[in-house]
């Protein structure tokens, strides 16, 4: 997969997970709060990502890690919003994924 393919998917997955984050948080007393620390991040990356900026897939990672623990969390600890939970732990692995490839690819190509 060539580069701008995968900053397709990786701005994609970051917009998902902004969409899942600010339907699951839309009847939130603290609306704005949630919509600034959850919805707002992503999105920002995504636009970073698809503009190439050189460091937004590695943070993009970087932050992924902090979704996934707060998916883990919020499934176990709240089952009546699972769904949205998982969809962020899903997504958050994606990111992950989809953000470390080149690097990967780069660490462990035959030279």
């Amino acid at each position: 997969m060539n580069g701008r393919a995968q900053d397709a998917i990786l701005a994609l997955l970051l917009v998902a997970l902004a969409a899942v984050y600010a339907l699951w948080f839309a009847q939130d007393r603290h609306w704005l709060a949630t919509q600034l620390v959850f919805t707002l991040p992503p999105l920002l990356l995504a636009l970073g990502v698809w503009l190439r900026r050189g460091k937004a897939a590695f943070w993009a990672g970087v932050l992924a890690l902090f979704w996934f623990s707060h998916g883990v969390m919020s499934a176990w600890s709240h089952p009546e919003t699972a769904g949205w939970a998982w969809a962020e732990l899903l997504l958050a692995l994606a990111v992950i994924g989809v953000g470390s490839g080149p690097g990967l690819r780069r660490r462990f190509e035959k030279r």
